[in-house]
């Protein structure tokens, strides 16, 4: 078996265990509906997804008022970030706000992956965490379809028009809290991984 075959089945073994850990993450946080349960839920917090839910491209982000880093890129594009998230399911999610301060409409074609084996277009999916003290850098998340855990269709933004965006990565270890949060074409921010 050549090298490029054995490095081909490594990666899809690492994105197959990829998606089912985050099946399984996403399945334990199923509520049941049988009600049985409910005296003892109630002192629960609700459960929170993982992923922020697109409801519109005016939509603001998760904790869209915490504002814990900034790239500002050509043509007036401002990612602003609010939160880097680690969970217990042993990824990080980092949320945040695209918003077009320019004046024609932003296709974020650059901001992709190269890699053609993936599908995700005019997304976030070229997207990386950098631990510098690690020397370690971690890629996007991406399912058995190959399609990014991040925000895709991220084309035709209009001038003064926001939309939030998400990212997926694999945590770093627990000891490290601070990454660089990279995008092609932005300048890399520093932020602290909260849990």
């Amino acid at each position: 078996m050549s090298i490029r075959r054995t490095t081909k089945a490594a990666r899809g073994a690492v994105a197959m265990a990829s998606a089912v850990g985050l099946a399984l993450v996403v399945a334990g946080c199923g509520g049941g509906g049988d009600g049985g349960s409910q005296a003892t839920d109630d002192k629960k917090p609700p459960a929170r997804s993982t992923a922020p839910k697109d409801t519109g491209p005016g939509a603001p982000a998760a904790d869209s008022d915490k504002v814990i880093g900034e790239m500002k890129g050509a043509d007036g594009i401002v990612v602003t970030l609010h939160s880097v998230v680690r969970d217990s399911g042993g990824f990080v999610t980092v949320n945040g706000t695209v918003t077009n301060r320019g004046t024609r409409a932003f296709n974020a074609i650059d901001w992709r992956s190269n890699e053609t084996e993936l599908r995700s277009r005019s997304s976030i999916s070229g997207a990386t965490l950098v631990d510098k003290a690690g020397k370690k850098r971690y890629l996007v998340l991406r399912d058995t379809n190959g399609e990014c855990l991040c925000t895709t269709g991220l084309s035709g933004l209009l001038p003064g028009a926001s939309r939030p965006v998400f990212a997926q990565f694999p945590a770093p270890p627990a000891k490290v809290t601070e990454v660089d949060f990279q995008l092609p074409t932005l300048p890399p921010a520093s932020v602290q991984i909260t849990d």
